[in-house]
């Protein structure tokens, strides 16, 4: 955490990209070594063509992000159906997992207990009440 917080104060005028990797965004132990101009025209044009790049996928993904909700409205697939779908999925798999079922064991094999146990209680308290008439 200090390590952040160092970092963070010697580069303080270092904004991360939206999206930008913490990894990146930390400033390697040694200067990068000198480039020529003409690697560095290389480099900002790749810069250039990623960025476009991301930006054109950021496009398609709100595309398809937009055509999903259509066909899901059109469906008849609401919020609240895909809820109570997951919902249903989900305790299913836990009704079917093997620490759910040792534990119902476990609940059902105590119950039993405690019902016999209350059940030799109200016997031995009915045989007491007798006697004592």
């Amino acid at each position: 955490m200090e390590d952040a917080e160092k970092g963070s104060q010697q580069h303080p005028d270092s904004v991360p990209e939206v999206g930008e990797d913490a990894v990146t965004s930390v400033s390697p132990a040694s200067p990068p070594p000198p480039m020529t101009e003409e690697e560095q025209q290389e480099l900002q044009e790749e810069l250039v063509k990623v960025e476009d790049e991301i930006q054109t996928l950021t496009q398609v993904l709100a595309a398809k992000e937009k055509q999903l909700a259509d066909i899901k409205r059109k469906l008849g697939i609401t919020p609240l159906n895909e809820l109570k779908q997951n919902f249903t999925k989900t305790w299913q798999e836990v009704t079917t997992s093997n620490a759910y079922r040792r534990t119902s064991e476990t609940l059902s094999q105590a119950g039993l207990k405690a019902s016999a146990a209350f059940t030799n209680v109200g016997t031995a308290i009915t045989r007491k009440l007798e006697d004592v008439r």
